[in-house]
């Protein structure tokens, strides 16, 4: 029997859906206000009783298995953990992680929150994606939300906690590009074999993430062509030598563009 409640979207998630396309600012901020207060409740009982995170990827991994080898446009995210290498010689191991864990599974619910997937976890980094095949538009605008939403959610709803303990407080930079991603198999069990994700969005999502500054959002020109003019506002065109950013746009033959969000 088809469950009917599940087809159709409530009142509040079709309001969302329409603030997103307008380019309203953050993507629901009540939401975005209730993310902020669950994220101090299960970081304050990480750090005090030793919460555990759920770390499945499994709904990223069952979309990969179910398009191996086919081609999707997607909005490719980085986040990265400023200073944890300093934060290793401050802390003691067991809290260090703690603190680390907490840090990628919030931005794991942030992700969600905003309809996109968990690729993985690299070391103090988090890889997600958005599926852009049908609404590029919305995706490019939802996405740049969830990276606002992510230093909001880390400087008012995890460095509060952090700094009751005396702990050092988290900075990320976040990167993201937009592009045609293949998804690939490495070995022949549909079941078990690891899958990821290789493109030109990829790549340089990555590479601008090693870019940015702490607390900088940097995204590249397809995402920024994309965005909706009030979202457009807020970022600025960045001004790089040829020694510090070289890739070239394969359309146009000039420098690929890359903006920062104002800070």
């Amino acid at each position: 029997m088809s469950n009917e409640k599940e087809s159709k979207p409530d009142e509040k998630t079709t309001m969302n859906i329409v603030d997103m396309m307008l380019g309203g600012g953050k993507s629901g901020i009540l939401d975005t206000e209730t993310l902020i207060k669950e994220t101090q409740k299960r970081v304050w009982s990480s750090l005090k009783k030793g919460y555990e995170y759920d770390y499945s990827v499994d709904e990223s991994d069952s979309f990969l298995r179910k398009h191996v080898a086919q081609k999707i446009h997607m909005l490719v995210m980085f986040v990265d953990l400023v200073g944890s290498t300093d934060m290793a010689l401050l802390l003691p191991p067991e809290k260090l992680g703690i603190i680390i864990s907490s840090f990628s599974q919030e931005m794991r619910s942030v992700i969600r929150h905003h309809g996109g997937y968990v690729l993985k976890y690299v070391g103090d980094a988090v890889i997600g994606y958005f599926i852009a095949e049908e609404s590029p538009l919305v995706v490019s605008d939802s996405a740049v939300n969830c990276a606002r939403t992510m230093i909001d959610v880390i400087e008012r709803g995890i460095n509060p906690i952090l700094s009751e303990y005396d702990y050092p407080e988290l900075r990320v930079k976040i990167g993201m590009d937009f592009g045609e991603n293949v998804i690939v198999r490495y070995g022949s069990d549909q079941i078990k074999s690891h899958v990821d994700i290789l493109g030109p969005a990829v790549s340089i999502a990555a590479k601008i993430t090693a870019l940015a500054k702490p607390n900088q959002i940097l995204i590249g020109e397809d995402i920024y062509e994309k965005l909706h003019p009030s979202l457009k506002n807020l970022f600025e065109l960045m001004s790089w030598n040829d020694h510090v950013w070289s890739y070239q746009d394969k359309k146009t033959g000039k420098a690929y563009r890359v903006y920062a969000m104002h800070t």
